[in-house]
């Protein structure tokens, strides 16, 4: 692991959600490439969970985070950098549900199949930055012992996940035991980065009723967040062992967050809190926001830009995140941090051969390798590399490996479909 310096905001800061959005933008393309047929026509009105659209292979389909009319379909740009079509919804925000139901007392009485009806049904997906539908992990043949639920936020500025786990430990706790009943677990581990005090805490003054559940302080650190490294730490298993071998299901605690809501109150993946942070905006905060919501218009709502003379904008983490073209782009579930930095230019040189990026790749590669031999990438297994960016970071020629290693992994796949 190596130590990155940290812009966090702290966890029992006020999460700002007086936030109202009129207008509305629900991809029909996810992050991950999945298209959906628009089910929708212009006049038409929606609810809260009408689904917007489909997927002949995922089973969650897109349904609407708020009601309003639908006017119209536009462009936008979203967390993986493309442009895709949307839905565009006027919010009249009364916030009506299509199918509302009462709160669920007992959620541990969910049987398997209940349980991925309800997640496919309300669309959960998983908010770490992958996308997937989260009935996906659950819907397995291999055997399943382990809950790891991921909360160490190893990445520089964001601290979404933070102040959730600090506002609501009990509901995270209480969902975290009925999917230990329902997948019939052993046990679920909530790894929080040791420096992260203020909600270990939080977490110890509920968790004595929960005898299946533990608290496990992470070492500080980047990448601590890495699936594979929690496996590791937590199992003190070989950080090249497939994790699937111990029958581990590892989710970010927002998803977790979201799957409790939808046990609970039978409520949609609607909305999500989002680190809006760096030295180019005016007062870092953590945001509750409407997915779907134009990053503009919050923006414009709120003031929070500062002026500053080189702005860049960077959608997730400064290691991992993607740089946007501007601020035209639409927050989905999987957006936790949105990162705005008054950036210096350093200039690249040529490599040196020091050798530095080997030695901090966690999977062992040699990234200037890679990037030299670019036809021989699959030999030198570059499928392997997991895009955690300590090797651009750690560079001192300043080469942006990680971003030349996508951009050749994109070019194998280009050619492989």
């Amino acid at each position: 692991m190596v130590n990155i310096k940290e812009h966090k905001i702290e966890p029992d800061k006020k999460i700002i959600d007086d936030i109202d959005i009129q207008i509305i933008y629900i991809p029909l393309e996810s992050k991950l490439g999945y298209s959906y047929k628009e089910t929708v026509k212009v006049g038409e009105y929606v609810y809260i969970g009408t689904v917007l659209g489909k997927n002949p292979i995922v089973e969650s389909p897109l349904i609407s985070t708020v009601s309003g009319t639908v006017v119209g379909f536009e462009n936008k740009y979203i967390s993986n950098g493309r442009e895709v079509k949307c839905i565009v919804i006027e919010n009249d925000f009364k916030e009506k549900y299509l199918n509302k139901t009462g709160k669920k007392n007992d959620i541990t009485k969910y049987s398997k199949e209940e349980f991925l009806y309800t997640l496919k049904k309300l669309s959960i997906i998983g908010m770490s930055g992958t996308a997937y539908p989260a009935y996906m992990k659950y819907e397995t043949k291999r055997k399943l012992n382990y809950l790891i639920v991921n909360g160490c936020e190893c990445e520089s500025y964001a601290s979404s996940d933070s102040a959730l786990m600090y506002n609501y430990p009990e509901e995270i706790l209480e969902c975290i035991d009925a999917i230990i009943e329902i997948m019939h677990l052993k046990k679920a581990y909530i790894a929080i980065n040791e420096k992260n005090e203020k909600v270990i805490n939080t977490f110890l003054k509920h968790i004595n009723t929960y005898q299946n559940i533990k608290i496990y302080p992470i070492q500080n650190g980047y990448p601590n967040g890495d699936k594979r490294y929690l496996v590791q730490e937590i199992f003190d298993l070989n950080y090249k062992n497939n994790p699937d071998e111990v029958g581990v299901i590892c989710e970010n605690v927002s998803t977790v967050y979201a799957i409790y809501e939808a046990l609970k109150n039978y409520k949609p993946l609607t909305e999500r809190i989002v680190t809006i942070s760096g030295n180019g905006i005016k007062n870092p905060a953590n945001y509750k926001v409407k997915i779907g919501t134009n990053l503009s218009e919050l923006i414009l709502k709120k003031s929070i830009l500062k002026k500053v003379s080189n702005p860049v904008l960077i959608c997730g983490g400064p290691m991992m995140g993607i740089e946007l073209s501007s601020n035209e782009f639409i927050i989905t579930a999987d957006v936790n941090s949105i990162i705005r930095l008054n950036y210096i230019q350093e200039r690249q040189i040529e490599c040196i051969k020091c050798g530095k990026c080997s030695e901090v790749c966690p999977m062992n590669l040699i990234p200037s390798m890679i990037i030299q031999n670019k036809n021989n990438a699959k030999e030198l297994r570059i499928n392997k590399c997991n895009e955690c960016g300590l090797c651009s970071y750690i560079c001192p020629a300043k080469i942006e490996l990680r971003e030349k290693i996508v951009k050749i992994k994109e070019e194998i796949n280009e050619k492989n479909n």
